[in-house]
């Protein structure tokens, strides 16, 4: 599956491909499945059906590595302008942030600055920020920031941890030592064998390492994940330990697995829906494509049928 994974977004990296996806009203209801629309108040609108089905949510405002500190200002304010919504709304609703997005890469001090401006205001909410992973060349000085301000915001701020990530067995136990609320993935950037674990097998197992000893010793942990396998082994170790929704929720993304996110909630497990909007959502879709071969062969069967008019 890594394999897979790092030739279809090789694939989706072309320009052609990109065009037509973007232009091409046949991959379009694809994409919607997968992407709550281009603006907040369908972003909402979403989270509202997902309530009445009784699931929280996480909003995420579709972007990454700005290149100039005015887009990390206008995404920071548009973050915060999300946050109120969720707030005038009612909803069980957080917010996920990518630190590049708030400028990491231009400036570790900008994009401190533009995190504990939102860390601020959901602490003052009562709201909290979930601060998204990107690829392994971030990953320290993502941690480094949310380290720094979670000594000030607490519970109000949670991280993302990536299980086939080397290094993660060493911040699964800071976080575990210094009291974390984690959101725990599997990870889904093409990264070399050099960091990452290759195989399938191995990200599992680390999967479930990370995940029991999370739920055991961790301060809290949201199961981000639509492995029926891993959310038995979840399942049951939760209960051999008497642990409840306390120390945990389930966490899947929109548009994956309607059935099992209903199953779970039927079952009175704790589940929240990932619910990515905006403009910029290629790269997201594309890490969709990665999941799931059907997804991908769609795509290529109507790039295909569409090649002679479109590119």
């Amino acid at each position: 599956m890594p394999l897979f994974r790092s030739l279809t977004l090789a694939i989706a990296r072309q320009p052609a491909v990109e065009r037509f996806v973007r232009e091409s009203p046949f991959v379009m209801p694809l994409v919607a499945r997968f992407v709550a629309g281009e603006t907040m108040e369908e972003a909402l609108a979403v989270a509202g059906a997902l309530a009445d089905r009784g699931l929280a949510t996480t909003l995420d405002l579709l972007g990454e590595d700005v290149h100039a500190p005015t887009e990390a200002a206008a995404a920071t304010e548009a973050y915060a302008e999300l946050l109120q919504a969720i707030e005038r709304s009612g909803l069980d609703a957080t917010i996920s942030v990518k630190p590049t997005h708030l400028g990491l890469r231009l400036d570790p001090d900008l994009a401190r600055l533009n995190l504990e401006r939102l860390a601020r205001l959901a602490q003052r909410l009562g709201r909290r920020v979930e601060v998204d992973m990107e690829d392994a060349s971030t990953t320290r000085k993502t941690i480094e920031l949310f380290d720094c301000l979670h000594r000030t915001y607490g519970d109000h701020l949670q991280l993302a941890l990536q299980s086939y990530l080397y290094r993660t067995e060493h911040d699964i136990e800071r976080a575990i030592e210094r009291g974390w609320r984690v959101r725990l993935v599997k990870g889904a950037y093409a990264e070399p064998p050099t960091v990452a674990y290759p195989s399938k097998a191995a990200i599992d197992a680390a999967y479930r390492r990370h995940l029991e000893l999370l739920l055991e010793y961790g301060r809290f942990v949201a199961i981000a994940t639509h492995d029926e396998a891993i959310i038995r082994v979840a399942r049951g170790f939760a209960r051999r330990i008497g642990v409840g929704p306390e120390k945990y929720e389930f966490q899947m993304l929109y548009g994956v697995r309607r059935d099992l996110q209903d199953a779970l909630r039927r079952a009175g497990e704790p589940v929240r829906v990932y619910v990515p909007f905006g403009r910029h959502w290629y790269p997201y879709f594309t890490r969709r494509l990665a999941e799931r071969p059907a997804n991908l062969l769609f795509l290529l069967r109507e790039l295909l049928r569409g090649a002679p008019t479109t590119l």
